[in-house]
């Protein structure tokens, strides 16, 4: 593989169309890639329990001990051909879980026996790396396994000796890891699986120099697994270069779905009145979390600012924050000290939401609606969002129906009782 890297390594990888959000309706890619499809795979073997996936009893332990009952859909598609060495390309938004497809794989396949860095995971942000690295580290809380997240804006020297310790797994965003590699400290020599995780989100904020870099130190048999939510020119430029004849996976945009949520409407005569409303609302529902999304980072500020002259205890969160500030909110977050958090809603993703109960839209809309409201009923969690509705939004809302078939009714008096 090596050789074709080096083969490449002088051309230019294309300008690549859209690789932020949206779909792309044209590339020529793999079947069954587009987004809007059904649930489709090239690999027919279909694995319904963590069971069947004859795993190892020290994994499997884990598994259930992190809460997983059964797989979902790419679970249940994905993660045997990954064990089975397949490159493997999954077309899937956060929600899904597959970043446990990738971590359950990454766990089975790796020489426990052996401290020599087996696996390699890039993600796009220091979030996402650090939340993968707890996942790999949940799931395999029995196996006496390694797991380092590599990403910049930490000690340097201290990512240097951690490495030089011998790490199984790393975790990381393509710049440092590449610094890691280029210094040589972290060896590439011994990794098997390399997986690229929101492929799309890392080519959008320009890493795809880092990654093109990356790929050519790894050995010429690395297993490649690469995730994304859309699959613009550059991801698709990724799978043809760098991958062997991948198996690829579907998942179709309900499958994230709305499912286990109540979802509710309260109708607000004017814009201005959205917040007494939502303050109304909070003083009369015992709420232990909750995330209040806003389309916009100034909103943010003014809803937590305006909550906080009421009283309430709310943090907010938005892109404009640096990396500390945002750990710090999610700390507080999760502890419960601060049981309510105003948010842009480019801020959250996946794992960093506990069970959130419920969940408020202060502005809707169609194409944020599943991302928000989905954050509340991921993997089975049972969850209620409740949407602030102008007259203007009525359109919105059947949109919202219609697209994601599912049913929003207006609140009922008793909303309590059903929380």
């Amino acid at each position: 593989m090596s050789d074709k890297y080096d083969q490449q390594k002088d051309e230019d990888w294309g300008s690549g169309g859209n690789t932020g959000s949206g779909n792309d309706k044209d590339y020529d890619g793999p079947a069954g890639m587009d987004v809007d499809g059904i649930i489709e795979s090239t690999w027919t073997e279909v694995a319904t329990s963590f069971d069947d996936m004859n795993l190892n009893e020290s994994l499997l332990r884990g598994i259930y001990a992190y809460g997983f009952e059964k797989p979902s859909a790419i679970q249940q598609r994905a993660i045997m051909p990954c064990i089975k060495g397949h490159d493997a390309i999954a077309q899937a938004q956060s929600g899904t879980g597959k970043t446990a497809t990738f971590s359950v794989a990454i766990l089975q396949r790796i020489d426990t026996k052996s401290a020599e860095t087996q696996a390699l995971i890039l993600a796009p942000t220091r979030e996402l790396a650090q939340q993968i690295q707890k996942v790999v580290l949940a799931l395999g809380d029995y196996m006496n396994v390694s797991c380092h997240a590599c990403i910049g804006g930490t000690n340097l020297r201290e990512d240097m000796r951690r490495i030089e310790m011998g790490v199984q797994i790393i975790v990381g965003t393509p710049g440092r890891v590449y610094d890691m590699i280029n210094r040589r400290v972290l060896n590439p020599k011994n990794i098997k699986m390399f997986v690229l995780d929101e492929a799309d989100e890392m080519l959008s904020r320009g890493f795809k120099d880092q990654i093109y870099d990356v790929f050519r130190f790894l050995p010429n048999d690395v297993q490649v697994v690469l995730l994304s939510a859309t699959m613009p020119a550059d991801v698709m430029d990724v799978t043809t270069k760098f991958m062997r004849d991948p198996i690829t996976i579907l998942v179709k945009k309900e499958e994230l779905t709305l499912e286990g949520i109540k979802q509710f409407y309260v109708n607000v005569e004017k814009e201005d009145w959205k917040l007494e409303t939502l303050c109304d609302l909070y003083e009369t529902l015992t709420i232990t979390q909750a995330v209040i999304f806003c389309n916009t980072r100034r909103k943010v500020d003014w809803l937590t600012d305006k909550m906080h002259q009421r009283d309430f205890t709310v943090s907010a969160m938005h892109g404009d924050m640096d990396q500390k500030e945002r750990d710090v909110i999610m700390r507080e977050f999760r502890s419960g000290s601060s049981p309510c958090t105003s948010s842009h809603q480019l801020s959250f993703s996946s794992h960093m939401i506990p069970d959130v109960s419920p969940s408020s839209s202060f502005y809707i809309n169609n194409e944020n609606y599943l991302y928000r409201i989905g954050r509340g009923g991921r993997f089975g969690r049972k969850g209620v969002a409740i949407n602030f509705v102008t007259a203007e939004d009525t359109r919105i809302l059947q949109d919202i129906e219609e697209h994601y078939r599912t049913s929003i009714e207006e609140m009922p008096m008793n909303v309590a009782d059903l929380i």
